[in-house]
């Protein structure tokens, strides 16, 4: 009996295990992350949230509170306005422009082959680029005086032009630099979704007399559909937090043309000492971000549902 039952027993044993096994790992590698968590993300939204309350430059303890007035002061200022029009023609350049481009060159080179290798390499160059070193590149690039910009004005015997000086093209210089260095990431995405599309669909669908442009839009577009999700996500995220690619190309001008939220932030609030109004403006960034969050995280539910 005893032989008859052990075999029964070791299942259960070996979940038992599992369990302590699975208890243990997770009772030594929560309490850092709760940890970390805690002290560089918990507190300072905290102490963001308190120092928003208060006319404050950042030195000593605040201690003039003044309620909501750092918000009214950001929602009434014109430049705040224009820094959240900026971030969405980011936004919608990152959705509509890049992500297209990005995808379109991943249906050309997604195959394996010697030379869509090398060509993939040369497109996610600028996505390595830091991006401080791709906004001083191309603030050469776009210098009326010495760069490249002013080198084709001259070769066709034009006056050149200041572009990133100029209110009416400086952003869409930006725009073209953020479509430039960050296509790469979201091609090797699509690429690697692509990748994964079973190649007897697709046989499959040629045989059914499927033109190129038919199987793209009916079966490889669908089958990376989470993929594009996410894509969407981080382009999303990426351009509420833009900030690097503007300061080294046009720190926000001319005029104050050019601020994101996140360099408006920075600008209005950490450069000028008034901490208390920096903190309100990434509070409301914050909720922003949390937000868009919990809309994508709500249509990610419904697709699994569907």
């Amino acid at each position: 009996m005893t032989e008859l039952a052990a075999p029964g027993l070791a299942p259960s044993m070996r979940s038992g295990r599992r369990f302590t096994s699975q208890t243990s790992a997770l009772l030594l590698m929560l309490p850092p992350a709760l940890v970390l968590f805690t002290l560089f993300v918990a507190l300072p939204l905290f102490d963001a949230a308190y120092y928003s309350l208060f006319k404050w430059d950042g030195y000593g303890t605040p201690t003039d509170f003044i309620g909501l007035d750092n918000f009214k002061q950001a929602l009434g200022h014109a430049v705040f306005w224009q820094a959240v029009r900026n971030t969405l023609i980011v936004l919608a350049v990152s959705v509509f422009v890049q992500l297209p481009v990005a995808l379109g060159l991943a249906l050309l080179i997604y195959e394996k082959t010697p030379a869509n290798t090398l060509f993939r390499l040369i497109f996610f160059l600028p996505f390595i680029l830091a991006e401080v070193a791709s906004g001083l590149i191309w603030s050469f690039v776009f210098d009326g005086n010495t760069g490249v910009a002013a080198a084709l004005f001259h070769a066709l015997g034009m006056e050149p032009v200041f572009i990133l000086a100029d209110r009416h093209w400086a952003f869409a210089a930006i725009t073209l630099v953020i479509v430039w260095k960050y296509f790469g990431f979201h091609m090797m995405i699509y690429i690697a979704a692509l990748q994964g599309v079973p190649k007897e669909m697709l046989e499959a669908a040629r045989l059914e007399g499927g033109g190129r442009w038919a199987i793209v839009r009916h079966v490889q577009v669908p089958m990376i559909a989470s993929a594009i999700g996410v894509s969407v996500f981080f382009s999303i995220v990426g351009s509420l937090q833009l900030f690097d690619v503007v300061i080294p190309l046009t720190n926000g001008g001319p005029s104050n043309s050019t601020h994101t939220i996140v360099t408006y932030l920075y600008t209005f609030g950490l450069t000028r000492t008034r901490i208390g109004f920096g903190s309100a403006v990434g509070v409301m960034l914050f909720v922003t971000a949390v937000a868009v969050a919990v809309l994508y995280q709500r249509q990610i539910s419904k697709g699994g549902r569907s």
